[in-house]
């Protein structure tokens, strides 16, 4: 959201509205993936906080700015990254090191170049890569007792609940054409992966309440996803072996819709106008789309805002250089 110069942003209204608007899609993981997803969310809002308060503390701060909403909505959007399964530990850290690193470490709320949820899932994903890669078979909910000892005490009786993801499957399917690879492969739904079709439409419908009470402004996520499904539409060939996925594969599965309206829509982490915003979403679509179709990781979407991320600068001196 862009404010101009002197004028205050109203930070707790802002970020209690991007908690209501999350619930859409929460509700919908929480459906597909079982009562992981919320104790994911408890130990991460948690970590966060705990984070925060420690932090403030130790820069001599008030705890006051706890109360307004950034620290929650940190935690909450690590956590509905994270696979179901993964233990406690992990969470906590991946949280802490978020908000250390990602908001602190530059001085606060309003002065992180980068998103502090992204660099958690970062520097997770880099660190415990086969953790974080598995995740519970869509609909295989397990009851929270076998949860929680997955998650406390890493017992493997859930192994054989467990999977890849669908763009884990789609990346690393060796010959198979798409409509081989659908067959073979459970995980797959109508034309994406079975339950984040629903996800990512659940987080689309709080995208649209976010743009409709004008928390958000559209240029970003609009960019994204354009950049995202053109890039797909451009390298699609119908369905052979070599085929990167299509459009609607691409924006209906992993973290789309979530990093499209809640991720880089981050008003602190991204440009100030209309331009820069435009830019800053197609340079996110563009690098997820390479990042799955070329690199290690099988979405791609943390890295690109990242990358994006540390351009802000650059598009904002662009727009002081040619004002």
């Amino acid at each position: 959201m862009m404010f101009s110069s002197g004028q205050r942003p109203d930070t707790p209204r802002i970020m209690y509205q991007v908690l209501i608007a999350l619930l859409p899609g929460t509700a919908a993981l929480w459906y597909v993936f079982g009562v992981g997803v919320v104790f994911n969310i408890l130990v991460a809002c948690a970590a966060a906080l705990l984070t925060e308060a420690l932090l403030l503390r130790t820069r001599q701060r008030s705890l006051a700015s706890l109360k307004d909403g950034s620290a929650l909505v940190t935690g909450i959007l690590l956590a509905l990254a994270l696979p179901p399964l993964l233990p406690v530990w992990i969470i906590a850290l991946g949280s802490a090191f978020g908000m250390l690193f990602g908001k602190h470490l530059y001085g606060g709320l309003g002065h992180n170049p980068f998103n502090p949820a992204m660099v958690g899932y970062a520097a997770l994903i880099v660190s415990f890569p086969l953790a974080m890669s598995v995740w519970p078979l869509p609909g295989d909910t397990l009851p929270w007792l076998e949860v929680l000892n997955a998650k406390w005490f890493g017992i493997n009786s859930v192994d054989m609940l467990s999977g890849a993801t669908a763009l884990d499957s789609f990346k690393f399917r060796g010959a198979l054409t798409i409509a081989e690879a659908w067959q073979a492969d459970a995980g797959f739904g109508t034309f994406g992966g079975v339950g984040w079709e629903w996800i990512n439409a659940g987080f689309l419908i709080g995208g649209i309440y976010l743009l409709a009470k004008r928390v958000i402004p559209p240029m970003a996520p609009l960019g994204m996803l354009a950049a995202l499904a053109i890039c797909a539409t451009l390298f699609y060939d119908s369905g052979s072996s070599d085929s990167l996925g299509s459009p609607l594969f691409h924006l209906f599965s992993g973290a789309t819709m979530l990093g499209a309206f809640f991720i880089v829509t981050d008003p602190v982490s991204s440009p100030d106008t209309a331009r820069g915003l435009w830019l800053f979403g197609i340079g996110v679509g563009v690098i997820t789309f390479i990042i799955r179709a070329l690199g290690a990781y099988p979405d791609g979407v943390a890295f690109a805002v990242l990358l994006m991320n540390a351009l802000v600068p650059l598009l904002d001196h662009r727009r002081r250089v040619t004002s």
